[in-house]
């Protein structure tokens, strides 16, 4: 089919069989409710289809929902997704496996409601995972992933792609067959189940040491409930690798690697990036190829939990790296930047020579001249030994 990539998101809610669909309109994942809601007219699709008053209420009715038992989705971008905050923290708190995409979009002010990646990363540090679509046939597939992972997992996750650059583009989308994404994804069998008979407090309040419950069975406290939701994401990667794999072999197209891989064997110098961005720089790597420069694009799929592992793997023996992003954490340099200094130069001896490129906030338009501009600037830096500029903005004009 001939979808946009928030057409591709609702056609995967539907083939996973949501149950409940929260919707409130944003620009630009508006299309994605406005499908569901055609879907569930039409009696495609048997949903709960809950209109609210603001994502915050969003967000509410998937928490609500999930803690029954459904299968929970909902969608936003930019401002929306940062009203939701308060309630990202409760929903991954409370180990539910919502599945939420997001098109990113730069948060105001000043206005804008084209592209960056501002707003899932200001979100990393809620306790949700975070994959990240190059192309609108990842965006459906990587929805569906997700929704696999999450349930076992028990950890609610966003799949992020670019506003407009893919919720707005149209592309061959292959959509997968319903039976087959049925044996992929059984129906959610939820944890606990609400029954007026036996009640019980969800989400009491706790106390800051363990305490026994009416039953004298010793309950965690706070500091034990968020340390079992780290230990879970520590050891999430296997599940999500797995789960991609899975679907690799029930549907052809593999996500059991956490990195989208371009020409990699030999690469000497390599871009790092996430969504779309990283189709962009294959383009600039097939030109760097021609110019003599042994060049390979690395893709982050997996920002939460960080694959810091699969990163220093793919990285060790290349000569240098610029590594892309959309987002910056102002005072310092971009995110992605942190995390994989942090992989590279604490977890392993590679002290590979990077260099932070800031590009596209806004919207603006990046194009292969700029990421030309990028890895002529890292390779020369990395051959002289002379630290880069931290970090370098690209495009940003007056």
């Amino acid at each position: 089919m001939i979808l946009n990539g928030a057409q591709a998101a609702a056609a995967a809610a539907k083939l996973c069989r949501v149950q409940v669909v929260a919707a409130y309109p944003i620009t630009p994942q508006s299309k994605i409710p406005e499908t569901l809601s055609e879907f569930v007219e039409r009696g495609e699709m048997k949903a709960e289809f809950v209109r609210v008053e603001s994502e915050h209420s969003a967000m509410g009715v998937c928490i609500a929902a999930s803690i029954v038992g459904a299968r929970a989705f909902t969608a936003t971008a930019a401002n929306g997704l940062a009203y939701m905050h308060e309630q990202l923290h409760w929903a991954a708190g409370a180990r539910l496996p919502i599945v939420m995409p997001v098109t990113n979009r730069g948060i105001g002010a000043p206005w804008t409601i084209l592209n960056d990646t501002q707003d899932t990363i200001s979100q990393r540090d809620t306790g949700w995972m975070q994959f990240y679509c190059m192309n609108n046939q990842e965006v459906l597939d990587m929805t569906v992933v997700a929704f696999k992972a999450a349930e076992e997992l028990l950890v609610p996750c966003m799949v992020c792609f670019d506003g407009f650059r893919l919720s707005h583009t149209i592309m061959p989308v292959t959509v997968p067959d319903q039976e087959k994404v049925d044996s992929f994804l059984p129906a959610y069998v939820p944890f606990h189940t609400l029954d007026p008979e036996n009640p019980m407090n969800i989400n009491p309040v706790v106390m800051s040491d363990p305490i026994p419950d009416p039953d004298g069975i010793v309950s965690p406290s706070y500091m034990g409930f968020r340390y079992r939701l780290q230990q879970t994401l520590e050891s999430a990667l296997p599940v999500i690798r797995e789960a991609g794999a899975e679907f690799g072999r029930l549907f052809g197209r593999s996500y059991g690697d956490t990195l989208y891989r371009y020409l990699m064997d030999d690469a000497e110098f390599v871009f790092v990036t996430m969504g779309a961005l990283a189709s962009e720089a294959t383009e600039v790597a097939d030109t760097l190829r021609e110019q003599g420069v042994r060049a390979g694009v690395l893709g982050v799929r997996v920002f939460r939990p960080f694959p810091a592992d699969d990163l220093v793997e793919a990285l060790r023996g290349r000569k240098a790296a610029a590594v892309l992003e959309k987002a910056i954490s102002y005072g310092y340099e971009g995110p992605l930047m942190s995390e994989l200094k942090s992989a590279l130069y604490t977890d392993s001896d590679i002290r590979l020579p990077l260099s932070n490129f800031i590009v596209g906030l806004g919207g603006k338009d990046v194009a292969p001249g700029d990421l030309l501009e990028a890895a002529k600037e890292t390779i020369e830096a990395a051959k002289n030994k002379k630290k880069p500029e931290k970090p370098r903005w690209i495009g940003y004009g007056i």
